[in-house]
Protein backbone atom coordinates (compact mmCIF):
# COMPACT_ATOMS: atom_id res chain seq x y z
CA UNK A 1 0.00 0.00 0.00
CA UNK A 2 2.83 2.49 1.07
CA UNK A 3 4.70 1.41 -2.28
CA UNK A 4 2.26 2.83 -4.03
CA UNK A 5 2.30 6.52 -2.51
CA UNK A 6 5.75 6.27 -4.07
CA UNK A 7 5.20 4.73 -7.19
CA UNK A 8 1.98 5.70 -8.88
CA UNK A 9 1.10 2.89 -10.97
CA UNK A 10 -1.83 2.16 -13.04
CA UNK A 11 -3.06 5.62 -12.62
CA UNK A 12 -5.66 7.23 -14.71
CA UNK A 13 -5.43 10.95 -16.25
CA UNK A 14 -8.41 11.77 -13.93
CA UNK A 15 -7.08 10.23 -11.07
CA UNK A 16 -3.99 12.39 -11.75
CA UNK A 17 -5.93 15.33 -11.89
CA UNK A 18 -7.33 14.71 -8.98
CA UNK A 19 -3.78 14.36 -6.83
CA UNK A 20 -2.27 17.97 -8.55
CA UNK A 21 -5.44 19.45 -7.05
CA UNK A 22 -5.14 17.83 -3.69
CA UNK A 23 -1.22 18.90 -3.44
CA UNK A 24 -2.62 22.75 -4.34
CA UNK A 25 -5.18 22.01 -1.91
CA UNK A 26 -2.74 21.00 0.55
CA UNK A 27 -0.17 23.79 0.24
CA UNK A 28 -3.01 26.72 0.49
CA UNK A 29 -3.92 24.84 4.08
CA UNK A 30 -0.46 24.58 5.17
CA UNK A 31 0.07 28.14 4.57
CA UNK A 32 -3.25 29.15 5.96
CA UNK A 33 -2.05 27.70 9.09
CA UNK A 34 2.03 28.33 9.21
CA UNK A 35 1.36 32.05 8.29
CA UNK A 36 -2.52 32.60 9.63
CA UNK A 37 -1.55 36.63 10.51
CA UNK A 38 -0.56 37.48 6.59
CA UNK A 39 -3.62 34.96 5.40
CA UNK A 40 -5.98 37.33 7.23
CA UNK A 41 -4.43 40.62 6.27
CA UNK A 42 -4.60 39.69 2.52
CA UNK A 43 -8.13 38.67 2.27
CA UNK A 44 -8.86 42.22 4.27
CA UNK A 45 -9.96 40.79 7.47
CA UNK A 46 -10.27 42.79 10.69
CA UNK A 47 -7.67 42.35 12.76
CA UNK A 48 -8.00 38.99 14.69
CA UNK A 49 -7.28 38.60 18.27
CA UNK A 50 -5.44 35.12 20.11
CA UNK A 51 -8.73 33.22 19.13
CA UNK A 52 -9.21 33.98 15.94
CA UNK A 53 -5.44 33.53 14.49
CA UNK A 54 -6.15 29.70 16.05
CA UNK A 55 -8.94 29.45 14.57
CA UNK A 56 -7.71 30.22 11.00
CA UNK A 57 -4.96 27.84 11.96
CA UNK A 58 -7.50 25.00 12.15
CA UNK A 59 -9.46 26.16 9.11
CA UNK A 60 -5.65 25.80 7.63
CA UNK A 61 -5.27 22.74 9.13
CA UNK A 62 -8.97 21.24 7.97
CA UNK A 63 -7.82 22.15 4.50
CA UNK A 64 -4.59 20.44 4.23
CA UNK A 65 -6.50 17.46 5.48
CA UNK A 66 -8.94 17.83 2.23
CA UNK A 67 -5.86 18.34 0.30
CA UNK A 68 -4.19 15.16 1.97
CA UNK A 69 -7.74 12.58 1.06
CA UNK A 70 -7.16 14.12 -1.93
CA UNK A 71 -3.60 13.71 -3.31
CA UNK A 72 -3.85 10.05 -1.55
CA UNK A 73 -6.63 9.04 -3.15
CA UNK A 74 -5.36 10.13 -6.79
CA UNK A 75 -2.29 8.85 -6.25
CA UNK A 76 -4.12 5.54 -5.03
CA UNK A 77 -6.02 5.54 -8.07
CA UNK A 78 -9.26 5.85 -6.33
CA UNK A 79 -11.63 6.24 -8.67
CA UNK A 80 -14.99 6.35 -6.32
CA UNK A 81 -13.26 9.43 -5.17
CA UNK A 82 -12.56 10.74 -8.91
CA UNK A 83 -16.44 10.72 -9.16
CA UNK A 84 -17.10 11.87 -5.98
CA UNK A 85 -15.34 14.97 -6.69
CA UNK A 86 -17.23 15.35 -10.01
CA UNK A 87 -20.44 15.61 -7.81
CA UNK A 88 -19.32 18.09 -5.16
CA UNK A 89 -17.12 20.32 -6.65
CA UNK A 90 -19.74 21.84 -9.01
CA UNK A 91 -21.72 22.80 -5.69
CA UNK A 92 -19.05 25.18 -4.52
CA UNK A 93 -19.62 28.36 -7.25
CA UNK A 94 -22.87 28.79 -6.03
CA UNK A 95 -22.23 28.51 -2.52
CA UNK A 96 -19.10 30.96 -2.85
CA UNK A 97 -21.58 33.41 -4.80
CA UNK A 98 -24.48 32.74 -2.00
CA UNK A 99 -21.69 33.59 0.99
CA UNK A 100 -20.69 36.68 -1.10
CA UNK A 101 -24.48 37.72 -1.77
CA UNK A 102 -24.88 37.32 1.79
CA UNK A 103 -21.76 39.58 2.65
CA UNK A 104 -20.14 36.69 4.03
CA UNK A 105 -17.05 36.89 2.11
CA UNK A 106 -15.13 39.54 0.28
CA UNK A 107 -16.25 39.32 -3.82
CA UNK A 108 -12.51 38.91 -4.64
CA UNK A 109 -12.06 35.58 -2.38
CA UNK A 110 -15.42 34.10 -3.50
CA UNK A 111 -14.44 34.49 -7.33
CA UNK A 112 -10.39 32.96 -6.96
CA UNK A 113 -11.97 29.92 -4.70
CA UNK A 114 -14.71 29.62 -7.24
CA UNK A 115 -12.76 30.18 -10.01
CA UNK A 116 -9.89 27.55 -9.00
CA UNK A 117 -12.25 24.74 -8.07
CA UNK A 118 -14.72 25.23 -11.09
CA UNK A 119 -10.93 25.34 -13.21
CA UNK A 120 -10.06 21.88 -11.53
CA UNK A 121 -13.54 20.32 -12.36
CA UNK A 122 -13.32 20.72 -15.57
CA UNK A 123 -10.24 19.63 -16.05
CA UNK A 124 -10.58 16.34 -13.83
CA UNK A 125 -14.01 16.06 -15.94
CA UNK A 126 -11.96 16.45 -19.39
CA UNK A 127 -9.60 13.66 -18.28
CA UNK A 128 -12.54 11.40 -17.04
CA UNK A 129 -14.20 11.78 -20.10
CA UNK A 130 -11.18 10.93 -21.96
CA UNK A 131 -10.42 7.53 -19.55
CA UNK A 132 -13.86 6.53 -20.48
CA UNK A 133 -13.63 6.63 -23.72
CA UNK A 134 -10.27 4.61 -24.20
CA UNK A 135 -11.38 2.12 -22.24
Amino acid sequence: MFGRLLHATGQSRAAKTVEIYGWLIFAEGIFVFLFPEAVASRLCFAPLDHDGLIFLRLVGLLVAGIGMLYFVSGRMNAEGLVFATLLDRPLVPPIMAGLWHSGKVSGLLALVFAAQVLGSFLWTLGTWRGDIRRE
